[in-house]
């Protein structure tokens, strides 16, 4: 019996015939329809009834999917080397193949008569035919007899026949076929046989065959099977793989059927979509046990084929006869339960595949037996709970695969041998318990793990190669050890993560430090804004860099190594991007990006236009995004010649000039004033003040606030303000929303005393919102603002100020300053959400916080408080 690796020779050089010369069409798919080029004629849906004119040397015709319904001895002119005919899917009620057909095609080597609805096929019909070694006709209602007669008499050259979906109820194949000595494909799937007996196949015998698709037929109604009138079906014949899926068999029909094989020599048998098996819940059907496939022991099996099926347990030396199996294939049955040497006997078992069923606990004996196994798939199970020592009887194993489990912990590592590979994604892992892993490729992706520094515990093994980690939830960085310089990453997946997080909290910076082997780097989809200053430093190998996807706006010179080879920063935020940034890159990716296209642009486009670096993806997908006349132009395309640097230059350098010059003038002339009449300053201040004052309660009185609320922040947060407030509650921005609200950047006067304007924003707004970040913590004038929203509180009795604490601010940073302190104790402050998806409602609940009025009650000692403005004497002064 040939040995495995000839066999997957014999397949392999099958499919490649059948690449170069059936498909030949796909290598010339631009080819118009209904014409000849280069050898090759095209003539599918072109409505033919007669054969069209063709060249003499056409190697390829093509005539399928026309009206033709007869071929005769004279349809085809002398085409001596046509090698490649297709006559299939004819839309005609039935095609006729007369005899002597193909005389004039004697070189052909593959022939598609398939998908015809009815083919008639004359006994000579094939005649002449002896280079012939494909032959396709299936689905064409043909019957035994196609077998039975010798249609096939001059096919010398045969090695491929398929003949499935059709109307076959039994199988007796013709004499004739001891002489076709290179036939070792044949396909019978889905036709209507119901029954092969010994002697049906005596014309197969002393043969071998490289495939005998026998799937789904009609076996399960095989009265005869495993009698003694029936015998071996497939006596004196021999076959790299045997399929006969779709069967239905139960255990006792299997059994009988492994029977009747009586040592059939066979290197694969498919026996997939089986009828074996309890199922869940239906004790009364069995499950396979040691005696289903004692029939097999003399076969010399190598793969065995039981996938899709319903066993439900795995019974003691089920498979305790076949001694000399490499490939188990269980998948997709509904197997809950592996009892104690379940699977002694296989003692050459090299991979188990138990993936897509119902085991959820893995104990210490579920692998028993099985000394030369390298490779076990458990993907898609249910498994939650492994026993330590469950892998430790397997010395040879290389490949583990727990993908789409429902693992919430890992704590058998360390009773792990050296495993090359191991996949433990998609399932629900929130830690790595283990600081020891004892492989060359690890997959956590699409877990729950939200601490980076897991990466740290793992990296103590120092032959880990390779580590997925994307998919998860990683967002903050606890490193309770240091990674070795001595470690082997080659590879390392972060993408879509929140490692923006944990970055902007200052973690975790030096994670890449000690990575001097790192090859391969992805940190796309991270929400990433920037890149910390020399968060690269140590890759000293890096290759590879993807940063797609994540929101970049603008990148420092120096940022990534020298050594880098190729950078993805596509679907980014890049305004106007500095080519110095790129210098040291062989690739680059920078498409999908939110360039502005102004002067500044312009080195930039120079770059593009002249680097040696290999731009990926189109040039039409690097484009403008503003201004909107240049919406969507591609920048190669764009022109320069108007970004002169004088010309653009010398009406800003007046204008600054004409600016300072009057700035200087109208700051002396003010202090020379002030100088000289102080005095009168001074008291018409406080005129004008007095009638402010004297106006707002006059409005208070009215109860007419100018504004709904004033939005009292730090200037450096104002980008963020407006686009988390303001966008979503000012009626100036948008038409949908509700609140006037004032703010200093649009509202306060311009040239008026800032405190005044505070005041007047304070008076003239219903509601004051303070929103608290750690720069508003830092700016006296906000700290002021919220002395003046508390005084108004005190004046009115009426509940006028909201606090909005935003970002990572502990209790204790801001409760250090007594007016926030002084809030607190009487009202709760809100604080921004960390979840996206809460901000709706947040904004939602501070709508209604505005717009509600709620009146505070005098407490009997009230009267006698000292005025506000005294405490704030007190107040430290915060610069």
């Amino acid at each position: 019996m040939p040995s495995m690796d000839s066999c997957n020779y014999r397949v392999t050089l099958f499919y490649k015939l059948i690449a170069i010369i059936g498909g030949s069409a796909l290598a010339f798919g631009q080819i118009p329809k209904c014409t000849t080029t280069n050898r090759i004629a095209y003539f599918f849906y072109c409505n033919l009834t007669h054969m069209p004119p063709v060249n003499s040397d056409t190697l390829v015709l093509d005539l399928s999917f026309n009206y033709l319904s007869e071929v005769n001895s004279t349809f085809f002119p002398r085409l001596l080397q046509l090698v490649d005919l297709n006559l299939g899917s004819q839309q005609t009620e039935r095609l006729i193949v007369k005899k002597d057909s193909f005389r004039n095609t004697p070189s052909l080597v593959k022939l598609d008569l398939a998908y015809n609805q009815l083919l008639i096929l004359d006994s000579d019909g094939l005649a002449g035919l002896s280079q012939l070694k494909i032959l396709f006709l299936y689905y064409n209602k043909l019957n035994g007899s196609i077998l039975e007669n010798d249609y096939f008499k001059d096919l010398m050259s045969l090695e491929y026949v398929d003949l499935s979906s059709n109307e076959i109820t039994y199988l007796r194949p013709n004499p004739l076929f001891y002489h076709l000595y290179s036939l070792d494909i044949i396909n019978l799937r889905h036709n209507q046989i119901s029954s092969i007996c010994a002697g049906d196949l005596h014309s197969f015998e002393r043969k071998y065959f490289t495939i005998m698709e026998l799937s789904h037929n009609r076996f399960n109604k095989w009265e005869t099977l495993g009698s003694d009138r029936c015998g071996n079906p497939f006596r004196n014949i021999e076959f790299d793989t045997l399929m006969l899926s779709g069967t239905g068999f139960d255990v006792d029909k299997m059994q009988k059927f492994c029977g009747a094989l009586n040592g059939t020599k066979m290197m694969q048998l498919k026996l997939d979509s089986h009828g074996m098996g309890a199922g869940f819940g239906y004790n009364h059907i069995k499950d396979p046990d040691n005696s289903t496939f004692v029939g097999l022991v003399n076969s010399n099996l190598q793969i065995l084929d039981l996938s899709t099926g319903n066993i439900f347990s795995l019974k003691p030396y089920t498979f305790g006869n076949l001694t000399v199996l490499k490939l188990l294939n269980l998948a997709e049955n509904k197997i809950n339960r592996i009892e104690n040497k379940a699977f002694c006997g296989l003692n050459s078992l090299i991979t188990l595949n138990l993936s897509y069923n119902l085991l959820g606990e893995l104990y210490d004996y579920s692998f028993e037996g099985l000394p030369d196994l390298t490779t076990i798939d458990l993907q898609q199970n249910h498994i939650g709970a492994i026993q330590n020592n469950a892998f430790k009887s397997l010395e040879k194993l290389n490949y583990l695969d727990l993908r789409g489990n429902a693992m919430k912990k890992v704590t058998f590592f360390e009773a792990l041998i050296p495993i090359t590979y191991i996949f433990f994604g998609g399932n629900k892992l929130k830690s790595i318990d283990s600081s020891y892993v004892y492989s060359t490729f690890l997959d956590l992706s699409e877990n729950d793990l939200n601490d980076l520094g897991g990466l740290f515990k793992i990296l103590q093994y120092p032959l880990l190669q390779y580590v997925i980690l994307k998919r998860n939830r990683l967002s903050v960085c606890y490193s309770h050890f240091s990674i070795s310089k001595n470690n082997s990453l080659l590879h390392l997946d972060l993408s879509d993560n929140m490692i923006n997080l944990i970055w902007d909290n200052g973690q975790c910076l030096n994670v890449f430090s000690n990575l001097s082997l790192l090859g391969l780097l992805k940190l796309n989809n991270n929400f990433l804004r920037y890149l910390p200053e020399g968060i690269f430093n140590g890759l000293e190998s890096l290759q590879t860099l993807n940063l797609s996807s994540n929101l970049l706006t603008h990148l420092m010179p120096g940022v990534f190594p020298t050594n880098l080879d190729t950078v993805d920063l596509s679907k980014n935020q890049l305004y106007s991007p500095s080519p110095k940034v790129f210098l040291s890159v062989k690739k680059l990716d920078l498409t999908h990006n939110q360039y502005i296209c102004d002067c500044f642009l312009l080195d930039f486009i120079m770059w593009l236009n002249e680097t040696n670096a290999t731009l990926l993806g189109s040039p039409y997908d690097t484009y403008c995004m503003y201004p909107p006349n240049f919406l969507f132009q591609p920048l190669h395309i764009l022109t320069v010649e108007n970004c002169d640097d004088d010309k653009v230059l010398m009406p800003l350098m007046f204008s600054l000039f004409v600016l300072t010059s009057t700035t200087i003038l109208v700051l002396m002339s003010t202090v020379v004033t002030y100088t000289h009449y102080r005095g009168f300053c001074f008291a018409t201040y406080k005129r004008i003040l007095g009638l402010i004052i004297g106006n707002e309660k006059k409005e208070e009185a009215a109860d007419a606030c100018k504004y709904d609320a004033y939005l009292c922040y730090s200037s450096k947060d104002f980008q963020w303000v407006q686009d988390a407030f303001l966008r979503n509650l000012d009626t100036q921005y948008c038409d949908r929303n509700r609140f006037r609200l004032c703010f200093e950047e649009r509202d306060f006067i311009p040239g008026e005393d800032h405190i005044v304007n505070i005041r007047d924003a304070i008076w003239n707004s219903k509601k004051t919102i303070c929103i608290v970040t750690k720069q508003f913590l830092k700016d006296g004038w906000c700290v002021e603002a919220l002395n003046y929203a508390q005084s108004r509180y005190f004046t009115e009795l009426k509940d006028v100020l909201i606090m909005v604490v935003v970002g990572s601010l502990s209790q204790y940073q801001f409760m250090k300053y007594q007016p926030i302190r002084a809030y607190v104790k009487r009202a709760q402050y809100l604080r921004w959400p960390e979840d996206i998806q809460d901000v709706e409602w947040f904004l939602g609940r501070l709508s209604y916080q505005i717009l509600k009025e709620n009146t505070v009650e005098k407490k009997p000692n009230q009267a006698s408080r000292k005025p506000f403005n005294h405490e704030l004497q007190n107040i430290e002064t915060i610069s």
